[in-house]
């Protein structure tokens, strides 16, 4: 692998081309009597996609990933990686289809007893490599992960974001096609972890390598991630565009793990005061989701303007998902109910999408 100029930038492939991961109807059970830790899972990820999967610990996140690359055999169903099923092979054919996939890992896995050279060449002695070939190989492999100037220390007198530089530059080493990240950030602190991220997205950027990202960080698939899938309990909740799902998850499970996130969820004493239907002393509460251009519609002076209305906001901002705003807002509209269907028909032709939450028992 040489080391690509800023401008050497991925084109992705054809839509119609196969997938650089799918994965069909996966299962993975360890104990009969626990029930299965994978539930048949279907996903199809996209050559060149920074894919997250995120969800609460025993989700079975990392179970996926490690089935993926045939660390663990699924019980049921098939993994196709690059076209080939990973989950048929065995021997020297499994070993060299792991070749084709890099794996960084939570607590960076470098070999204390090794300079950063030596960590970086351990795949390539393992696959066979020359000494020549890997004496051409590291340095750029460095480089590209910002450590040239590291080649001769030692685990010992780095950094946490340097040695999961390490990590990151040693799954590159035979050239994957496919990027494994299981909890990656992790062990990180705020300000490493937003390094390390530039660096995936740099590396997707330039090599068009696909990135399957694992992790319970909600922030950092909203940062980096393309598309992500939501998993509760080892089944497949939701899955999607990023922004897509952040904006309309269609799951009361969904809304609440991305509460923190994105405003969906009211805080606790003002839900529960809600009522489920209307009544003469209540008022419509409305959750309106502002997307793309739209997040800057000056939404509650409109509602003034056009509806004999009281607005009053219970909860909301504005977040970023990759370079695009998202926006929830939730408010009571006093004196809205005989005016809710017309609100919410004027707020779709101003491109916002609206939804009565529930009623709020008016005090005075």
């Amino acid at each position: 692998m040489n080391a690509l100029p800023d401008s050497a930038v991925f084109s992705p492939p054809d839509a119609m081309a196969e997938p650089a991961i799918r994965i069909e109807r996966l299962s993975k059970t360890f104990d009969p009597a626990a029930g299965p830790v994978l539930d048949d899972i279907s996903l199809v990820i996209g050559k060149g996609d920074i894919y997250g999967v995120i969800g609460r610990s025993g989700a079975g996140k990392s179970t996926l990933v490690r089935c993926v690359n045939r660390l663990e055999r699924p019980s049921a169903g098939r993994v196709l990686v690059s076209g080939r099923e990973i989950t048929a092979l065995t021997g020297a054919g499994l070993r060299a289809a792991r070749r084709d996939i890099g794996m960084i890992f939570q607590h960076f896995n470098v070999l204390s007893s090794r300079t950063v050279t030596g960590n970086v060449a351990l795949p390539l002695e393992v696959a066979g490599v020359s000494r020549a070939e890997i004496e051409q190989r590291v340095p750029p492999l460095l480089d590209l992960v910002g450590l040239a100037g590291k080649a001769d220390a030692y685990p010992a007198e780095l950094s946490g974001g340097q040695k999961q530089r390490v990590g990151i530059a040693r799954a590159l080493a035979t050239n994957p096609s496919v990027l494994l990240c299981d909890e990656a950030t992790s062990a990180l602190d705020p300000e490493t972890t937003d390094q390390i991220l530039a660096l995936l997205k740099d590396i997707n950027r330039r090599l068009g390598l696909t990135i399957l990202l694992i992790t319970h960080e909600m922030e950092v698939v909203r940062d980096i991630a393309s598309h992500v899938a939501v998993l509760e309990r080892g089944r497949l909740i939701e899955e999607g565009s990023t922004f897509d799902v952040l904006a309309f998850p269609k799951s009361a499970v969904a809304r609440s793990f991305l509460s923190g996130l994105v405003a969906h969820e009211l805080p606790p004493p003002v839900e529960r005061r809600l009522r489920a239907t209307a009544g003469p002393d209540t008022d419509p509460v409305l959750r309106i989701v502002f997307s793309g251009d739209n997040a800057h519609q000056p939404v509650l002076a409109d509602l003034i303007h056009r509806f004999p209305v009281e607005p009053n906001i219970l909860h909301g901002r504005i977040d970023y998902v990759g370079e695009r705003p998202l926006g929830v807002l939730t408010l009571t509209a006093r004196n809205g109910e005989p005016y809710v269907s017309a609100i919410i028909s004027h707020l779709a032709t101003l491109g916002l999408f609206a939804e009565v939450i529930g009623h709020d028992p008016r005090f005075s």
